[in-house]
């Protein structure tokens, strides 16, 4: 019987051995799901991140790389500091701190990594890098972050932040993971995909202790990281910062574009901030404090700032008239100041003495002609129509648009037609009497800098232009700016109107722009402002005959356009032009910066 129960004992045991051999069998090599889970267990993925792509200017000149910076790591197991003052003091924190981070390292693992110091300097590290050998347990990774080495150009270029968790629910690409760098604002942001590049993967072995033991299948499951492309910008750094020199202490913008190709070679918004605020540890608390300045350092007036144009606008105004047939060149009439408050004396004009003495009241007649044509017997509709044929002649000039730039955060200003002024007085119930202001570049309109840059590259081609733009070449590929814009405004009116930009520097409210070699063409604008002192403005390009550089400037609060805005476009064309400044005497009045209660 006892042998009975001894058998029985021995084939259940036997039986219990069989199934237990079966099932650890099954799960190791039939069960992906197990194998993967115990391969998770030893094999760890490491990504490896990719150098985001540098960009450069026109003349090769880099505008932004990267350089390192570290984060550091502790495994909570390996610690072993003999001086704990020494890593207190290397890492600029408390004992307290260093207590809290401990604690919540060992909760997570003893054996596993977890983040102890983020963002590092590489010149911190540079200085405590020879103590590192003392901290046991304590290791770090470099990360590329983004470096300007001319601290200029901040709102184009944009910047780069950790990736937030609304950005990675809107990825479709899957791409991006807690912690990933990507662009914000600028370039940065609309070239994302091609400077960010495309991530590697390592898959290392691990003991159980956390130690590396070697690669998994000798690395041929392994992605190779790919760096970001590089970008060549249109951007010529040097005028950038002279213009960003003149602008310092005062508010406004001013772009510069190479009409014949629409490439921008300066756009400078004042103030502005070294981007390298933006880039590494303190990134959050330079960000508040950029966001709380009431000068708002970090708002793009060149893109997104709007102005009346002012008396700029006159330009169109007469080059409408002139395609309109309503004025003809060798048209004189006799103007009073009766209509419009006005600065020009009265007398007898034709279109080029208007343009050079900015006369309200000889473009409040031209602009009534136009809108009035008498193509109805009702004076409400005669005006609408009137109205929204200059308002398609306005808008070839690319204003109310946002010119395709390739930076997003483009305000298009606003060109008012007959729908807008319905919606305001009701259908029927306007017409010139309410509207008479946009005939000296007041009222509704309004234009961004950009805007009026492109507007001076249209008269400097006489008659077309490119959508501005600021890419040049990724990698070694040439980005052809293709699209050419041709106005339905025929070139001798074009002609007829530069000459006029010609006299206004030589010898009208420009003049004191006028340089002779330089050749400059122009025009003046005082913007009506009601919230304090008038804004200074000011359109022209450089030399009268094949243009290098076409210009506009905005500077706020500044008065008279014939001071500073025609002052800093001057010597931006001069700088852009012969390499120097001569005029020592004209950038130190624009320095100075005392606009106001000059006496002319």
């Amino acid at each position: 019987m006892n042998g009975d129960k001894i058998i029985i004992f021995k084939i259940t045991l036997i039986l219990v051995l069989i199934l237990f051999s079966s099932r650890l069998f099954y799960l190791q090599v039939y069960n992906l799901d197990y194998r993967s889970l115990s391969e998770k267990n030893i094999v760890h993925l490491e990504t490896i991140y990719p150098s985001r792509g540098i960009i450069i200017d026109r003349n090769d000149f880099i505008l932004v790389e990267n350089r390192p910076n570290y984060d550091f790591y502790i495994i909570p197991r390996k610690l072993s500091v003999s001086d704990t003052a020494s890593l207190l003091n290397a890492f600029s924190i408390t004992k307290s701190e260093f207590e809290e981070l401990y604690d919540n390292a060992i909760n997570y693992s003893s054996y596993r990594p977890s983040l102890f110091y983020k963002d590092m300097s590489h010149i911190r590290f540079a200085e405590i890098q020879t103590k590192l050998y003392d901290f046991n347990g304590i290791y770090h990774i470099s990360k590329p972050t983004r470096f300007y080495p001319f601290s200029s150009l901040s709102h184009s270029l944009g910047y780069v932040a950790e990736i937030n968790n609304n950005e990675i629910m809107i990825d479709t690409s899957g791409y991006y993971k807690q912690r990933d760098l990507v662009g914000k604002s600028g370039i940065e942001k609309n070239f994302e995909n091609n400077l960010r590049g495309s991530k590697g993967v390592q898959l290392k072995i691990y003991d159980v202790r956390g130690n590396e033991s070697g690669s998994f299948k000798e690395g041929e499951d392994d992605l190779i990281v790919e760096n970001g492309d590089r970008l060549k910008l249109s951007i010529d750094i040097k005028l950038q910062k002279y213009i960003e020199k003149l602008l310092k202490g005062k508010v406004g913008s001013v772009v510069a574009i190479e009409p014949k190709s629409g490439e921008i070679l300066a756009i400078a918004s004042s103030p502005t901030f070294d981007p390298n605020m933006l880039s590494g540890r303190d990134y959050s608390k330079n960000y508040r404090k950029l966001q709380l300045d009431t000068l708002k350092p970090i708002y793009n007036r060149a893109l997104m700032a709007t102005y009346p144009p002012g008396s700029m606008f006159k330009l169109i105004q007469g080059l409408i008239g002139l395609q309109e047939k309503i004025v003809k060149k060798e048209d004189k009439v006799f103007i009073d100041l009766s209509r419009i408050g006005d600065l020009a004396p009265p007398g007898t004009y034709d279109l080029n003495k208007a343009i050079v003495n900015s006369s309200n009241n000889y473009f409040y007649w031209l602009f009534r002609k136009v809108i009035n044509q008498n193509r109805s017997s009702n004076t409400y509709t005669d005006s609408r129509i009137g109205l929204n044929k200059w308002s398609q002649y306005v808008k070839m000039f690319g204003l109310g648009s946002n010119l395709n730039f390739e930076i997003s955060n483009i305000n298009s200003g606003f060109i008012p037609s007959s729908n807008y002024y319905d919606r305001y007085y009701g259908s029927d119930r306007w017409k010139f009497s309410n509207i008479y202001s946009l005939s000296i570049g007041q009222g509704e309109l309004l234009v961004t800098p950009i805007q009026m840059a492109n507007f001076a590259s249209i008269l400097a081609n006489r008659g077309y232009f490119y959508n501005p733009s600021i890419v040049t070449h990724i990698n070694e590929s040439k980005i052809e700016n293709k699209k050419k814009h041709i106005l339905k405004i025929e070139k001798k009116h074009f002609d007829y109107v530069v000459d006029a930009m010609e006299n206004v520097v030589t010898s009208g409210s420009g003049r004191r722009g006028y340089m002779k070699e330089l050749m400059l063409c122009g025009k003046t604008s005082t913007v009506e402002n009601p919230h304090g002192y008038d804004h200074s403005g000011f359109i022209g390009f450089a030399p009268k005959n094949n243009p290098k550089i076409a210009i506009a400037a905005y500077i706020e609060n500044a008065g008279w356009g014939a001071r500073a805005a025609a002052s800093i476009s001057s010597l931006a064309s001069e700088y852009y032009i012969f390499g120097e400044t001569k005029r020592a005497w004209l950038e130190d009045y624009v320095l100075k910066g005392d606009f106001i209660d000059e006496e002319d």
